[in-house]
């Protein structure tokens, strides 16, 4: 299934990444709730994240954020097998 579900009222936040040497600023924070923002300007409903059981910390911020985590799906990505495909949502 598609990132996007074929939902008209859905946002997809495809990546955060912030350059190792800015870490811990708070810009990480400062991305998402733009993405957040953007999607409430386009009357979006929901933003969802995909994220892989492997990456704590990725899980622990959109955790933080008030994501909740909806879908867990063993194998989603077949080149590497031993991960899980996380995905989460914020409803806005």
């Amino acid at each position: 299934m598609p990132m996007w579900e074929g939902c008209d009222d859905l946002a997809v936040l495809w990546d955060i990444r912030v350059d190792p040497d800015v870490r811990r600023h708070g810009v990480r924070h400062l991305l998402f709730e733009a993405a957040a923002h953007a999607a409430r300007r386009w009357q979006c409903q929901l933003l969802k994240v995909e994220t892989q059981n492997i990456n704590v910390g990725a899980r622990r911020f959109y955790a933080r954020e008030g994501c909740q985590l909806r879908g867990i799906h063993p194998g989603a990505n077949g080149e590497f097998r031993d991960e899980i495909q996380l995905l989460w949502y914020l409803e806005l």
